[in-house]
C-alpha cells in the first residue's frame, strides 16, 4: 500500500512549528483517519482534498487512509496543512515522486476545484521552516511575496494542484518548472503623524521626547479635547525605524492577524495601537476560545500601546 511523507507548518499563537505529514493507505473499510490533535478546520481537510484530487484526475482507492501529523502532541490549527496532505496523497499514488516531496514544506488551503488559496500567518510559518532546516517551500501565489521576506529559503508560488504536480514531474525529469509569483504593486508610503504638526503643548512634547528616548511609560492627564490622543498618535514618528529582527517580529504578528500592508512588505515603522476603553481582556491581552490570536499588547510590540481610559470618579 502507498506511503508518503512531506512537510507542513502550523501556528501556535504567533510562532510557527514544523509538522511532518505522513500518509498511509491500507486494506480495510473505506475511511479517512487523521491523528495528531487537528482542530476542526484541519480535520475537514479530507473533505476538501479528495474532490480536488478527483478533479485533477487522481482517484484515491477505496481503502483506509491514515494521515498522521507529527509531532502528535502539538495542536494543529487552520487549513494551511491542506496542500501538504494533498501532495502526500499524490505521492502515495505515485502521481509525483515521494522522494522529492519529503524535504519540501507546503503551506496553503486547497479548494474543491484544486486551486491553492492563501492562509494567514505564512511569514512565521516560513521562519519556523527555515529554522528547522527546510530550504524550499511551496505556498499559494498570493502568499509568495510575504514568504519571500525570509532569507535562506527558496519560495515556489503555486496556484493549483496541477502546478504542484507539474513542478515535481519536471524535477523528476531533471528539469525545473519556474513558478512565478504574481506581480504586486509597490505600496504607497504610509503617512506617519509628525510631532512638528503640533502647535504649543511644550511640556507634553518634551515628555514625549523623553519617553521615546528612554523607552519609558507616559501618563497623559487632561480633559477631553486637550490633545492626549493627538500627541500619543505622533509618538511613533519620534521613534527610530525598526531593525531587521524587530521588523520581522512585528510583521509576523500582522501576518497572523491578516493585516499586512498592501504589497506584503516588512513593517518598518513602530506600530500604534489604541484599543477602545471597553475592550475585553482577550482583545487586549490576546487569546480566545478557539485558535489563540494576538491581542492589542502583541500588536503594539516594539511600538506604542495607547490605553485611553474613561474619567475616574472618586467619591
Amino acid at each position: 500500500m502507498g506511503f508518503a511523507r512531506t512537510r507542513a507548518v502550523t501556528l501556535a499563537g504567533v510562532e510557527g512549528h514544523l509538522v511532518t505529514v505522513e500518509v498511509q493507505g491500507a486494506s480495510g473499510l473505506p475511511a479517512f483517519v487523521m491523528s495528531g490533535l487537528a482542530d476542526s478546520a484541519c480535520r475537514q481537510a479530507p473533505d476538501r482534498v479528495r474532490p480536488a484530487l478527483r478533479n485533477l484526475g487522481v482517484t484515491l482507492p477505496a481503502q483506509r487512509w491514515t494521515v498522521n501529523l507529527s509531532p502528535a502532541g502539538l495542536p494543529k490549527v487552520g487549513s494551511g496543512l491542506d496542500l501538504a496532505i494533498a501532495t502526500a496523497l499524490m505521492a502515495s499514488e505515485d502521481a509525483v515522486d515521494p522522494r522529492l516531496v519529503d524535504p519540501v514544506a507546503h503551506v496553503g488551503e486547497v479548494a474543491l476545484d484544486g486551486a491553492v488559496r492563501p492562509v494567514p500567518g505564512v511569514l512565521p510559518m516560513v521562519v519556523a521552516a527555515a529554522a528547522a532546516g527546510v530550504r524550499e517551500v511551496l505556498v499559494a501565489a498570493a502568499n509568495a511575496a510575504e514568504a519571500s521576506l525570509v532569507s535562506g529559503v527558496e519560495v515556489h508560488a503555486v496556484r493549483t494542484l496541477s502546478e504542484v504536480r507539474e513542478f515535481y514531474r519536471a524535477r523528476a525529469g531533471g528539469g525545473c518548472l519556474r513558478l512565478v509569483a504574481p506581480l504586486v504593486d509597490d505600496p504607497e508610503p504610509e503617512r506617519v503623524p509628525d510631532l512638528s504638526e503640533v502647535v504649543g503643548q511644550a511640556h507634553a512634547r518634551a515628555a514625549l521626547e523623553v519617553a521615546a528616548a528612554g523607552g519609558h511609560h507616559l501618563l497623559l492627564v487632561g480633559p477631553p479635547g486637550a490633545g492626549k490622543t493627538m500627541l500619543a498618535e505622533r509618538l511613533p514618528g519620534v521613534l527610530p525605524t525598526l531593525g531587521e529582527e524587530d521588523a520581522l517580529a512585528v510583521t509576523a504578528i500582522h501576518s497572523v492577524l491578516g493585516t499586512l500592508p498592501r504589497g506584503n512588505s516588512l513593517v518598518t515603522r513602530a506600530p500604534f495601537v489604541a484599543p477602545h476603553h471597553s475592550a475585553s481582556m482577550a482583545a487586549v491581552i490576546g487569546g480566545g476560545s478557539g485558535a489563540v490570536r494576538p491581542g492589542a499588547v502583541s500588536r503594539a510590540h516594539r511600538g506604542v500601546l495607547f490605553m485611553n481610559s474613561t474619567t475616574l470618579h472618586v467619591y
